[in-house]
């Protein structure tokens, strides 16, 4: 008898959808698109030479170790070294409560391996990240969204999302993706307050917190909630985990992230790990620990942000040329993208079939909504092309933009 495998699929399955931009970016692969759809940094300003030289070096030095298996929790020098980095932000961690992850989407999964039962809430910001989405619609989980505005996630939401009891709130409080809004100090410290009053902790998201271009620093809230609750720098208080990466400041194909918590939960985390993938690429932690020690990271960062926030300036201004009056769009002031809302009844979703048409992309809003809204919402990102494919690009979905509007409102 053919086995029906379809007849063997878990329940949780039926909670998995395929990422709208995992699919696009195949779309995308088509010679002559622009592609304004992937959260990509740009591939012409990954350290190539500098990798290849740490990788002669690790193989020299270290050639056995880096290709044999290493502890779940990752290697003991890259940890204290996240451990120093974190540190200069105000948060007074040691190694022992890092643990490397392949890259931050298994951190998320992980979270949700260790935290969620079915039917749990989590509270998330309105739109919010999809891959968190996804890694959390396996464990079956269910949202309460806070909408965001100008200066982050709403306050007068919050209050009353929370009272429908969340395990966790999850918020990327720098350059959110996908809207690029950052959330203003006075509501990080609310935030951190509301979490406490409640007892509720905080997963704080924060793959972009380095790539600013504008304005000054804002700490953390990791930092925040350690000052709140009167610790300080001399200890970590625990009530919010932090993620991070070497995706946006390296290179994505590391695949290298990062969690932050409390040492008995880095040891269960660590526990749900072993049985996802034994540990992260050796050789992989050697290299990031090898090409990003010696001050060379810092270096890096500061040739990105000057380029992207070149590349940023470049879209808004071609936005400002190319799109139609009614398109409004925000302003980030760091990160990967800018989020932009069509006039109503255009939809973005099926903008994007004329915009392929026309060889460009973005990624449609509605994805990022857990509920499907915000169908007039679209994301650009704005680090993974020259400034002149920039303004083609842009002038090109201007015109479809353009045309569409047209459409739907045609002259008398």
């Amino acid at each position: 008898m053919q086995t029906r495998w379809t007849d063997r699929y878990a329940l949780r399955t039926q909670s998995m959808k395929s990422s709208v931009i995992r699919d696009l970016l195949k779309l995308t692969d088509e010679p002559g698109i622009i592609s304004f759809a992937g959260g990509l940094p740009g591939a012409d300003l990954f350290p190539i030479d500098a990798f290849r030289t740490a990788a002669d070096l690790v193989l020299r030095r270290a050639g056995a170790h880096a290709l044999q298996y290493s502890t779940t929790e990752g290697e003991r020098p890259l940890r204290e070294m996240i451990a120093r980095h974190t540190s200069r932000y105000g948060i007074a961690v040691t190694a022992d409560n890092v643990l490397i992850t392949s890259g931050s989407q298994q951190a998320l999964d992980l979270i949700g391996r260790v935290f969620l039962n079915p039917g749990d809430h989590v509270l998330v910001e309105r739109p919010t990240y999809l891959g968190a989405l996804q890694a959390w619609s396996a464990y079956q989980a269910e949202y309460l969204t806070v909408g965001l505005d100008a200066d982050g996630m709403r306050l007068d939401e919050l209050a009353a999302a929370l009272r429908g009891g969340p395990k966790f709130i999850y918020a990327l409080p720098n350059f959110q993706n996908p809207t690029g809004v950052t959330l203003s100090l006075e509501r990080r410290q609310e935030l951190v307050r509301l979490a406490d009053e409640h007892g509720i902790p905080i997963l704080e998201d924060d793959p972009y917190g380095q790539l600013r271009y504008d304005g000054e620093h804002l700490p953390s809230l990791v930092t925040l909630d350690a000052e709140y609750r009167g610790s300080g720098k001399a200890s970590y208080s625990g009530n919010v985990l932090y993620l991070s990466t070497f995706s946006k400041t390296l290179a994505p194909g590391l695949r290298l992230g990062w969690i932050i918590g409390p040492v008995d939960v880095v040891r269960r985390l660590a526990q749900a790990k072993q049985g996802s993938d034994l540990h992260t690429s050796t050789f992989i932690q050697l290299l990031a620990h090898e090409v990003a020690r010696s001050g060379f990271l810092d270096a890096h960062v500061r040739r990105l942000r000057h380029a992207y926030a070149r590349r940023r300036d470049a879209m808004l201004a071609a936005m400002t040329r190319h799109f139609p009056p009614a398109v409004s769009w925000n302003v980030p002031a760091g990160g990967l993208f800018i989020w932009a809302t069509l006039p109503s009844p255009l939809d973005a979703v099926t903008l994007l079939e004329r915009a392929l048409a026309a060889q460009v992309a973005f990624v449609p809003g509605t994805p990022f909504f857990p509920d499907g809204s915000g169908q007039q919402t679209l994301r650009l990102n704005f680090t993974n092309a020259c400034e002149e494919a920039i303004d083609t690009g842009i002038s090109r979905l201007g015109r479809v933009i353009a045309a569409a509007a047209g459409d739907c409102f045609p002259c008398p």
